[in-house]
């Protein structure tokens, strides 16, 4: 399930990316920073269930600064 979902996210991440470099129109940004902490999320998560903790803290902790700065973000526009 997670694995599933951690390949959507990443290819909505990669299109909205790809969007932005080949248009030069970035206004999808912010919700390409926002997909992108929701994949490190369950990157984290994958990790947690691999047994390792040490980059499962890094995943999250990741996942924390990230959606951070998608709220900051959505609140500046």
């Amino acid at each position: 399930m997670l694995k599933f979902l951690h390949i959507i996210l990443s290819i909505t991440v990669i299109s909205f990316a790809g969007y932005g470099l080949i248009t030069g129109d970035f206004k999808f940004q912010p919700y390409m920073i926002f997909f992108l902490s929701l994949t490190m999320l369950v990157m984290g998560l994958r990790e947690f269930q691999k047994g390792n903790k040490g980059y499962g803290w890094l995943g999250t902790v990741t996942f924390l600064f990230i959606f951070f700065v998608s709220i900051q973000t959505f609140l500046w526009l």
